[in-house]
């Protein structure tokens, strides 16, 4: 695009080619020669800025958000991540201690998780069970096992809380670049209401919903299966109910649609790391556990897992000197409705120095 410079530089020139006389760069003339310039600039990058919402390979914002509109498609609102933390009292209590709804726990890091309901740990227990949901919605709130330790304001006899396994299902607003993939995909497969494009992209249309899979004819002829994974990998009797409500609504005459769950395969993961000069292996295994919980998510539904990404995934993780994967022993080959999940987590210290690692 033509620069400020160059537009003034055009004036000046033009200037001196009708009047023979030359516009001094500290004149008045040269001050109003760039007023001119700088407002025919804002001109170009306005246009500028327009052809690129015009597309939707350049669009973005509210802009993009139209885009999708018109192709049936919608950015994906963030949503929060939920499980259960566990209450805990001190032995021997008589008495029954109440956790009332909205009881605020968090990690150390300041992730609030709020209960959804009251609970009560009765006397002689102890400990009661609550589910839970992040205050703020987005993929911030899935941590791991044992992370929610915290509690705002103690409930009166409860001593400590723990969340027995890790949080999941949060996920941040669907950004402009997923957004795009999606209003292209619908370009690339055109959707007609009975084919695979159609039940894909109604499917990825949901929050939550982080991959899919459709398999047609699976019951025989006339019948549709389709297979989502939520964000944080299994998806809840809830998403599949509103997936299958929304399909019983739009399908095609005639035709059976089933929303099932994915099969489910737990994946061991076997790792011993040796940290770099200076690192901390606690810090740096807690590290590694939390890119591992993250990364085994719904994506993973359908791919196949070689090993060499699960070694990359580890040795990116800042301050690992060197690393050795002995779980899994192979790699593992999915297939479509097949979502693999972080099974056993085995992190053993390497040592001080490492050597060559694996390829």
């Amino acid at each position: 695009m033509i620069t400020l410079e160059e537009i003034y530089q055009g004036l000046a020139a033009e200037f001196q080619a009708q009047t023979g006389q030359t516009a001094g760069s500290s004149s008045e003339l040269a001050v109003r020669f760039y007023a001119v310039a700088a407002q025919i600039y804002s001109l170009y990058v306005q246009a500028e800025w327009t052809r690129r919402q015009c597309f939707p390979q350049t669009a973005q914002g509210e802009d993009l958000n139209r885009h999708a509109e018109l192709r049936g498609v919608s950015r994906r609102k963030a949503t929060p991540a939920t499980g259960t933390v566990r209450f805990y009292v001190e032995e021997g209590r008589e008495t029954d201690a109440e956790v009332a709804g909205g009881t605020v726990c968090m990690t150390a890091g300041g992730v609030r998780f709020a209960t959804d309901r009251d609970a009560v740990v009765p006397a002689g227990e102890l400990w009661c069970e609550v589910p839970v949901t992040a205050v703020e919605a987005g993929a911030a709130g899935n941590v791991g096992q044992g992370t929610v330790v915290y509690m705002a304001v103690p409930p009166m006899g409860i001593v400590a809380c723990a969340n027995p396994e890790a949080l999941s299902n949060g996920q941040d607003e669907e950004g402009d670049e997923e957004l795009r993939q999606r209003v292209l995909a619908t370009f690339r497969r055109l959707a007609n209401g009975a084919n695979n494009a159609f039940y894909h992209q109604a499917a990825m249309s949901f929050d939550g919903v982080a991959a899919a899979t459709v398999i047609p004819r699976s019951r025989g002829v006339g019948t549709v299966d389709v297979v989502p994974a939520a964000r944080g990998g299994v998806p809840g009797q809830a998403l599949l109910d509103a997936l299958q409500a929304h399909f019983d609504r739009v399908r095609e005459i005639a035709c059976d649609v089933r929303v099932l769950a994915p099969t489910v395969v737990p994946v061991d993961v076997s790792v011993k790391l040796w940290a770099g000069e200076g690192r901390d292996y606690g810090a740096l295994a807690l590290s590694v556990r939390d890119v591992l919980e993250r990364w085994f998510n719904g994506e993973r539904l359908g791919r196949p897992l070689p090993r060499a990404q699960l070694i990359s995934l580890i040795y990116g993780v800042d301050g690992v000197a060197n690393c050795r994967l002995t779980e899994p022993a192979a790699d593992l080959a999915l297939d479509n409705v097949t979502l693999p999940v972080l099974g056993r987590l085995t992190i053993e210290n390497g040592g001080e120095a490492g050597h060559a690692g694996e390829i």
